[in-house]
Parts: structure tokens; sequence; C-alpha cells
């Protein structure tokens, strides 16, 4: 009996891989299993293999796994493409419509005629449904477990077409019972707690941690793998009296949030590489008129259009420097689900405290993979705007408003336009304390200092996420983003070898918490940095801001594809 197994569906794009996974892991999660599911796809809109690998445990798991269990192959070129990845004795179930080839040795196949079974009950569409039943079977669970959410799925189609899908199932289940006849009694996967978790995106983890924080405007332009927080919040803002409007481009995007925020309303768009890179001008707007402003960049593989649809963590100069001229901003980066709900609702709060833009760099793995989640706790969620002043609290005055007073620091009280007693003048140009244009160099330099400086004492809970048990250690491995959960099962695995391992992950990128960074990499005799990029920016971050650039090694991977436990695990043993 097993307590974890990974499985995993391939096909062409547009054939139903995702919703097969989807049905599958759905399922699963309601019995109380742990779940970690990663979708490789095209770029294409149509056609290009495409796959969606699941982990299944009965223990909390935040990483792919290494091998694979069982594979369900709609076409030859999945099992061209990931066979390889089969462990010894694994299953390979294929469609028997295409005449599969297997050449892996020691591994049970079966063709099944998964499209013929949907099409005598109706529609070849139905082929994700039979191999859901087949799946069901080898890992001996009930059909009832799918009957729920095909009822939820199809009810509004008709309970004729519920039941043909929950046939597809059971037909599914039943000829690979009568095929393997008892041989696949290893596949069977120990019963899960059922208790009820939450199974989500990190893309989804974002937009409700902003509905969390009170946002209520989005403008955003389509763009993988950022699109599904846009799509996500088209369906929940109007309920909420907010909008979403789709823009024309990423710049119109963000100066319409710049616009919106400097009304006195929370707003956010996001974007991925590309897109960040059109916002760059407006995001020094953002910066010389001190406007609160949230970007999730989620990353993907550049340059240029790059690859749309891989993973990659190569935004991090981009998001600190991108900019033209000088600007105070703050850049996080959410390291698993859990973290990319309460950091992004805290980024509003940062953004409205001190007043500049707010980066959330998050990647294509996090954004979109999708994994067993605890229930959110909304209590946790403070709003904080920083020195917003309402009617009742701005002074009689006559003239105008210093909305860029000199304070000691370095932050001005904030009005929103009609506001009696609250008239300033707002420019990009330089400008004095009530906002009309100044070059004169004593103002000049006094009110660049005022906007550099106020970052200067950024308070973020735990910038650097730490798991440092030894006080003397070999090794210290620092990571950023999605890969916190695959470095902590590789460590796991190198302690075993004997080694002394402290972990970091940073959360706060920018301004880069050096002194926190620094204890650490001083009781160790190595530090190796883990990133998905090609140059190692995370790496060279750590030693211009930290330095003891003697113990930085780099892991890096920038083949589009996220890190396995097992890649960490000997590029480690590779370094040290």
């Amino acid at each position: 009996m097993l307590n974890q197994l990974s499985w995993k569906v391939g096909g062409q794009q547009g054939e139903g891989i995702d919703s097969t996974g989807e049905i599958f892991a759905t399922a699963l999660n309601r019995l109380g299993y742990y779940l970690y599911g990663y979708r490789h796809f095209s770029s294409r809109i149509k056609g290009g293999h495409t796959n969606y690998k699941i982990r299944v445990t009965t223990k909390p798991v935040e990483a792919i796994s290494d091998d694979l269990d069982i594979l369900i192959a709609f076409d030859q070129e999945t099992i061209d493409l990931n066979s390889g990845e089969l462990r010894e004795g694994g299953i390979i179930i294929a469609d028997s419509k295409f005449d599969p080839q297997v050449k892996k040795e020691n591994v049970h196949f079966f063709s099944v005629p998964i499209t013929e079974i949907a099409q005598n009950l109706g529609t070849s569409l139905m082929k994700n449904m039979v191999a859901v039943g087949v799946t069901s079977a080898i890992l001996d669970l009930p059909v009832d477990s799918f009957k729920e959410l095909v009822e939820e799925m199809f009810g509004k189609k008709g309970q004729e077409v519920v039941n043909k899908n929950i046939e597809a199932i059971i037909q599914g289940a039943e000829y690979i019972r009568n095929e393997a006849k008892g041989s696949l009694d290893d596949f069977v996967l120990a019963r899960a707690d059922g208790k009820k978790r939450l199974f989500m995106t990190g893309n989804e983890a974002v937009a409700l941690g902003a509905i969390a924080a009170g946002v209520r405007f989005m403008p955003a332009y389509p763009i993988t793998p950022a699109s599904e927080i846009m799509e996500y919040l088209i369906k929940k803002l109007p309920e909420l009296g907010g909008a979403v409007i789709q823009t024309e481009d990423e710049i119109a995007a963000v100066t319409m949030a710049i616009g919106a925020s400097y009304g006195g309303v929370r707003s956010m768009t996001s974007t991925s590489g590309p897109g960040l890179s059109l916002m760059q001008e407006a995001i020094g707007l953002a910066g010389i008129t001190e406007t609160p402003i949230v970007i999730v960049d989620v990353q993907r593989g550049g340059p240029s259009t790059g690859l749309p649809t891989k993973n990659e963590q190569s935004d991090f100069n981009a998001a600190i420097n991108g900019s033209h001229g000088e600007i105070p901003k703050i850049v996080i980066a959410p390291n698993s689900v859990e973290s990319a709900f309460y950091d992004t609702a805290e980024a509003f709060n940062l953004a409205e405290k001190y007043q500049c833009p707010v980066i959330v760099l998050t990647d294509l793995s996090l954004g979109m993979s999708k994994q067993t989640v605890e229930p959110l706790d909304n209590s946790r969620i403070e709003i904080d705007r920083g020195k917003f002043m309402g009617d009742q609290e701005l002074p009689a005055i006559e003239g105008m408003f210093k909305r860029y007073e000199f304070t000691e620091d370095g932050i001005s009280p904030r009005v929103i336009p009609g506001q009696k007693y609250g008239i300033h003048h707002v420019t990009g140009v330089e400008h004095a304390e009530n906002g009309r244009p100044s070059e004169a160099p004593a103002i000049r330099k006094k009110m660049m200092e005022k906007r550099l400086n106020k970052i200067n004492n950024v308070t973020f809970k735990d910038p650097v996420l730490k798991q440092a048990p030894h006080e003397e250690a070999d090794l210290l491995v620092v990571g950023i983003g999605s890969t916190r959960g695959v470095i902590t099962e590789a460590i796991g695995r190198l302690e075993k070898d004997g080694l002394k391992i402290n972990q970091a992950h940073v959360r706060l990128v920018y301004p880069f918490p050096a002194d926190e960074l620094k204890e650490l990499m001083e009781k160790a005799k190595k530090v190796v940095v883990v990133e998905n990029n090609g140059t190692g920016q995370l790496a060279n971050l750590i030693k211009l801001n930290v330095g003891m650039g003697e113990k930085v090694e780099k892991l890096l991977k920038y083949d589009g594809n996220p890190f396995l436990p097992s890649e960490i695990y000997n590029g480690i043993k590779g370094l040290i």
C-alpha cells in the first residue's frame, strides 16, 4: 500500500488534459489527500504536447516528485517524452486508438480503448472521465468519490449528461480491473484523513489576498502566466462593488492603477516580464508622485517573448533597477501559496505606508501549480493606510496643502482630490512641498533625500524565512520564491547523509535584508544559492549587499522547468 504516488496525464493541448488532471486532483483533495500539481503546457492555444503531473500523499507536500508511478497517455508523444520518468514497475495506460508503442522495460503496460468507450457513450469528449475511472480502479478508490464532483460539473447540462459521465468512469474502472486481474495490488493508495482543505494556485491566492486587503480596481492586460489573477478578479470584484478593466496594453494598465490609487482606491495590476518592462516609465511616475501602487509580476522565461509558458526567476534585477532615475521601491517575493495570500495583502499596506510602488514577485511554478492549502485566515489581515488623512483630520488652511511636506520620517500626509483644505499640485516633474514644479537645487536635493530615505526603515515581518537549527553549519542553502518546498525536501535527504545544513529563503528582495542573511552566512562554511535563472541574480545581490563572495556558490537551472528534489540534492553534492 502506497503513502504517496506520482501520476501524470499527457496529450495534445486542447484535448482535455487539464480537465482530466483537475477532476482527478479535486476528487482526491476532497478525500483528504495532500496534492501538488504542476502543469506543463505549450505556448500555443491549441496543439503541442501538454501534461499535468500530480503528486498525491497522505502528508503535506510542497514539491513535484522526481519520478512517476502512473502515466496516462492520450498520444504516442506522451509516451516518448515522459516514460523515462517512470520508476521500475510503474504503469503506462495508453489509449488504444493510436496503437501505442512502449520501449521502456520493467513497467506495466495497458492499451485501453479510452476513446472508444467514450464514443460508445456518446462523445469522445468523455475520454477524460474514462481515464479517471481507470486511475480510480488502480488506486482502489471508490467510484462514488467522483460522483459528487461530476454532478457539480455537469448538473446544469441535465441528469442524462451527468449519468453518462459517471458511466464513463465506471466503464473505465471495470475495463482495467478485468484486464489487470489483480496484478496492480501494489498501487493501492493508503486512505487519507478525510479533512477538508483548499486546493488552489498561487495566482488564486494573490487574487484572494488582494480582495482581503480591500482592492477594488484592477486594470490589466492578459499575459501568461499572470492572467489567472485578472480572470479571478473579473468574477469577484463586481460582487464587491469593484471593477476590472482589460486595457489595450500594460502601459495603460499601470497608469490607470496609479490614477485610481491617487484617487484613494486600493488598486493593482498584474503582469509578467515583458509587461513589467513596459510599465517601467509609469513606475517612475508613481515614485516621484509618491503614489501607492501594487504590481504583481509572475515571472516566466525571458527575454522578450521567451518561454511564455515555462518557469524562470529572472526579473529580480528588472524589478529592483528597471525604472529610470532613482525612486523608492519595495520588492517582495512570496514563497508558498499561503504566503502569496498574506504577502499580497501586506503589499497594499507597504505601498500606502511608504507611498511608493510595491512589486510582488512570484513565478510560474508558484503562480500556476495547484497545491493543498490549509484554510486561509482573514482575521490575520490588518489594513494600514499610512498617513492617509480623512476630512476631519485636515486643518483649515489658506492656500495649498503640502502634499510633499518634508517630515522627519520622509513620509508626507496624503489626501485625495476633492478634499476640502487638501488642494495641491501633482506632476511628474520635480516639485516643492505643495507639488508646484521646482528646479531649485536645494529643493531638488532635499526632495530626493526625502523620497529615498523613507524606505530605509521598511518593516516587513520575516524578510528572510529561516530554518536554521545548527549553530555551526556545513552549508547554508539560500532560495527565493517557489523553490522553498523543493529545497526543504532536498535538505532532508542531504542531512540523512550526515551534513549540517541551514536554510534561508529571501522574502524581501528590496531593500535587501543584508543583516538577516549575514548572520546566517557567518555560521556556515559554504553558501549555495538556488535559483531559476542563468546568471545567478540572487547570488549576485547577496555578494553586493552582504559580501563574503568567496563562500557563495550558485546552483542554477534555466531550461524552463522547476527544480526537482534530486537535482538540488545532486547539485549540492557536486558543489561541496
